[in-house]
């Protein structure tokens, strides 16, 4: 028994591509990929970022995709660089994960049997694979050379390949250098990393204004990595510099004195709760069609004098009556504060449009959204209003908002100016708060039985 229970621990041991099952979010990473060319999975430390792409990088230059793969598929035997920024890292990180320990080759992702040989090895570095060849099912070989960034751009021309994945950060023209290596082969590249750099040129790639149409950013926090326990989730948060701590648990770009909200999120995130039926409730939207339309709901404790925000949508090139559609379930009798946009006409019809809303269903407030004073209305006062709320613990946000808490970690100057890129459900926001004053209490009709009348007061007969 014990022989059998050590074999089939071997066995399982150099056979770890069958057994991976992803989350979510790496799930996410994958998939893009029979869409986009260029993707960047953007995750906390020890989240299993590494161990993802990975994986995919055995699928790839085995042919062996799992039943549940919905990403890119190669038919053939194909060739892969993998990268990293020195040959230590690459060999404790990236080739650890597809092949294993170098006294244990075939206990990583890529199973025993397919490797061809013996490895070449690089210079420099022990331990280091250059190059490694690998049994792909179609009958040929596949070819998976490691490469690093501290040689330098020029290492990375050379021969067309298929597929490229950078593990960890590289400078921009090593990017840029990389991807050109797959025009011929119409190939694709995909990155992980932690953003330690952060709004970096290569990291701007996938999250600028001006950012191509064919890549696609994933983005994995501590909470998305079921392995890792409440009580573990705690001790790691609190092992990290304040200022990485961001970066290190929810893969957010690192701001330093250019994040605009400068606050912990664990201080303004809150489990949902049911909003009493006293407390007013606001929505905010913000226009857009090409950057997506983005709305939310407040309620207000007025007692405490707290603001809670308790909804969140976003969608980026539909129509006013899609948008509609799908908010007006929370309240036909919620008023909606609007930007200075909402005045400009559409091209097409004319029609102003806060208007279009308006008549689709929406209980738009007569003007755009302004401070009662009318005095400060610009940007940065609505967002010291913001920030001064969430510093005295009188802005909370339901923790089952992630796409407005993306923004959150996001939200940040360069060169003094607010970069706005991203900041859509935080616009939303700012004008709802900005129109506080305007929020509503959610009105229950009345019912009468068929033998009662409601009384009116004693002046009830100058009704009728």
């Amino acid at each position: 028994m014990v022989a059998l229970l050590e074999k089939r621990e071997k066995i399982l041991g150099q056979n770890k591509l069958y057994g991976y099952k992803p989350y979510p979010k790496q799930l996410e990473f994958h998939n893009a990929g029979a869409t986009y060319r260029e993707r960047m999975f953007l995750a906390g430390n020890q989240l299993g970022k590494t161990l993802s792409a990975g994986h995919e990088a055995a699928y790839h230059a085995t042919g062996l995709y799992p039943d549940w793969w919905q990403g890119r598929r190669i038919d053939h035997a194909n060739k892969g660089w993998v990268g990293a920024p020195s040959g230590e890292f690459v060999r404790d990180n990236a080739q650890r994960i597809l092949f294993g320990e170098m006294m244990e080759l075939g206990t990583g992702t890529i199973p025993k049997e397919l490797i061809i040989g013996r490895p070449m090895m690089a210079h420099g570095t022990t331990g280091l694979i250059d190059m490694i060849r690998i049994r792909h099912v179609s009958g040929g070989t596949s070819v998976i050379k490691f490469k690093t960034y501290d040689q330098g751009r020029e290492k990375w021309q050379g021969t067309p390949v298929d597929w490229i994945w950078p593990d960890e950060e590289p400078p921009i023209d090593i990017y840029t250098e990389a991807l050109t290596r797959t025009n011929a082969t119409k190939g694709f590249i995909f990155c992980t990393l932690t953003p330690l750099l952060g709004m970096s040129d290569t990291v701007m790639r996938f999250m600028g204004d001006s950012k191509s149409p064919d890549t696609h950013l994933t983005i994995m926090g501590i909470d998305d990595a079921a392995h890792i326990s409440p009580e573990r989730r705690a001790t790691i948060i609190a092992s990290y510099q304040p200022h990485e701590r961001e970066a290190r648990i929810n893969g957010t770009p690192m701001l330093g004195s250019g994040r605009i909200f400068p606050i912990a999120e664990e201080e303004i995130r809150v489990d949902p709760i049911p909003i009493p039926k006293h407390w007013p409730q606001i929505g905010g939207m913000d226009f857009g069609y090409d950057h997506p339309f983005a709305a939310v709901r407040l309620a207000w404790d007025r007692d405490n004098d707290c603001i809670y925000v308790t909804a969140e949508y976003r969608v980026a090139e539909k129509t006013p009556v899609y948008h509609v559609g799908a908010l007006r379930p929370w309240g036909k009798w919620l008023p909606w504060a609007w930007p200075h946009d909402g005045l400009q006409h559409d091209k097409g019809s004319g029609v102003v449009l806060a208007k279009q809303y308006e008549e689709h269903g929406l209980d738009m407030l007569d003007k755009r959204a302004t401070f009662e004073d009318e005095k400060s209305n610009g940007v940065e006062a609505g967002i010291i209003e913001m920030l001064d709320r969430m510093q005295t613990g009188r802005l909370k946000v339901f923790n089952t908002l992630t796409m407005w808490f993306e923004e959150f970690r996001l939200y940040h100057r360069k060169e003094g100016k607010v970069v706005k890129q991203r900041d859509d459900l935080l616009c939303a926001t700012r004008y709802a708060i900005m129109m506080l004053r305007e929020a509503k209490i959610e009105k229950t009709p009345q019912t009468y039985s068929r033998y009662e009348e409601p009384y009116l007061g004693p002046l009830s007969w100058m009704a009728f």
